[in-house]
C-alpha cells in the first residue's frame, strides 16, 4: 500500500514531529506551514455528510485521512482516527476520510459503505475514485494524515503508520490556537482488535506482496507467470523466504490471480506474526471455501480472525482476510491456502 520501504517495515515519515506537551491556551509546538487546504471538488460522492469545502471549514481544525478500505496499514491507524474524531469533534475538529481506491473493486461505493459500517467510521467520507483529491494534495501514500489549521493552512503531515502521539499533539495545538481551550493534556487510548492490532515490527521479515503480474515479485512456480491466460501450475520442491507459488489451474491478471478450476493452492514462505490476504469471491453473493495451513498443519491457536483452528474459512466479500496470527516464538514458516471452489480471487499478501 505504501511505496516507501521505510514505511513498509514500520518506520514512519513525518513532515512535522511535535514532541512537547500541549499546555492550556498557549502555543508550545512550532508547526510549519506547508501549503493551503487544496480543493475537495474532485470527490465523486460524500458519505456520512453533505459535501464539504475548504471555505466552509474555515474556523475548524481539519484532519484529512487518505485511506482505502483493504489497506492493512490504514486499518492499523483507524482506532486512533476514530478516537480523535470521538474526542475532539466537539472541540472544533472535523475528520474527513478521503477514500482513494487501490484495486478496481474498491471503486464500488457499496463496498465502501459496507466497510464504513463494519469499521464504525461515522465521520465524513468522500469517494475519490478518480484521484482528484489525491492529486490536489500531491499525495502518494495510504494512509496519509494532513492536519489543517483554522485558517486553512496545512500545518502537519504524516505518512504511514505510527507517530500517533505526534499527530494528536498537532491536533491539540491547532485546536488551542483556534481558541478551543478545553482540549486537555491527556492523549487518547485505544484497544484495537483483529486487523486493527499494531504489527509486531520486530518480527516482520516479509514485505507486502502483490499477486497480480503488474506488481508481483518472488513468484517461484516453474515457467513463471502466464499473463491473462489459464495455466496449470505446480509448487516447487521448496520456497525461499518471501517466495510464493501456485498449484492448480489459474489465470494471472494484472491485479489478482483467479482460480479457474478447483481445487487450487497458493503457498508463501514468510516470517511474521500475521498473514493477511486480500481476497474476493467470483461474484456478489458467491462463497469460496478455503483451508489454511502452516508448515503443512492446521494453524490451531495460530489461526487468524477469518479462519478457525482447523484453518477453515469462507470468502464472501471483497476485503482483507486475517488468516494467521501466531503465538511466539515467531520464525520462518510456509503458509498455504487451499481453495475448494473455482473463481477465488487473491490480490495481495500483507504481514504484521
Amino acid at each position: 500500500m505504501i511505496s516507501l520501504l521505510a514505511i513498509l517495515i514500520g518506520i514512519a515519515v513525518a513532515i512535522a514531529s511535535p514532541a512537547a506537551t500541549v499546555s492550556e491556551g498557549k502555543s508550545v509546538i512550532q508547526l510549519p506551514v506547508s501549503g493551503n487546504f487544496p480543493s475537495l471538488a474532485g470527490g465523486l460522492e460524500w458519505l456520512n455528510s453533505k459535501p464539504l469545502t475548504p471555505a466552509e471549514l474555515r474556523g475548524k481544525v481539519v484532519l484529512v485521512d487518505f485511506w482505502t478500505y483493504t489497506c492493512v496499514n490504514w486499518l492499523r491507524t483507524l482506532p486512533y482516527v476514530r478516537a480523535w474524531n470521538d474526542t475532539y469533534r466537539d472541540h472544533g475538529l472535523v475528520v474527513i476520510g478521503v477514500h482513494t481506491p487501490e484495486f478496481s473493486f474498491e471503486k464500488n461505493v457499496d463496498n465502501v459503505k459496507a466497510a464504513i459500517k463494519a469499521m464504525r467510521v461515522d465521520y465524513p467520507v468522500v469517494i475519490d475514485s478518480n484521484y482528484g483529491i489525491w492529486n490536489a494534495f500531491s499525495n502518494e501514500y495510504w494512509p496519509a494524515e494532513y492536519v489543517i489549521d483554522a485558517q486553512g493552512r496545512i500545518r502537519y503531515s504524516h505518512f504511514g503508520e505510527g507517530a500517533y502521539q505526534e499527530t494528536e499533539r498537532a491536533i491539540k495545538q491547532l485546536l488551542l490556537d483556534a481558541g478551543n481551550k478545553n482540549v486537555g493534556n491527556a492523549l487518547v487510548t485505544v484497544e484495537p482488535m483483529g486487523l486493527e492490532v499494531a504489527a509486531d515490527w520486530n518480527d516482520v521479515r516479509s514485505p507486502e506482496s502483490y499477486l497480480g503480474y503488474r506488481q508481483t515479485q518472488g513468484f517461484a512456480s516453474s515457467g513463471g507467470i502466464a499473463r491473462d491466460r489459464s495455466q496449470t501450475y505446480a509448487f516447487p520442491n521448496s520456497l525461499q523466504l518471501n517466495e510464493w507459488a501456485l498449484s492448480g489451474q489459474w489465470t494471472s491478471g494484472s491485479e489478482a490471480v483467479v482460480l479457474d478450476k478447483a481445487p487450487g493452492k497458493i503457498a508463501f514462505r514468510f516470517h511474521a506474526r500475521d498473514v493477511n490476504l486480500i481476497m474476493s469471491p467470483p461474484r456478489e453473493g458467491a462463497r469460496v471455501r478455503f483451508r489454511v495451513f502452516v508448515d503443512g498443519h492446521p494453524p490451531a491457536d495460530a489461526h487468524g480472525g477469518d479462519a478457525d483452528a482447523n484453518g477453515d474459512g469462507v470468502v464472501t466479500q471483497q476485503r482483507t482476510y486475517q488468516l494467521i496470527r501466531q503465538q511466539k516464538p515467531i520464525r520462518e514458516r510456509t503458509f498455504t491456502i487451499e481453495f475448494f471452489d473455482e473463481g477465488a480471487q487473491a490480490y495481495d499478501f500483507t504481514f504484521g
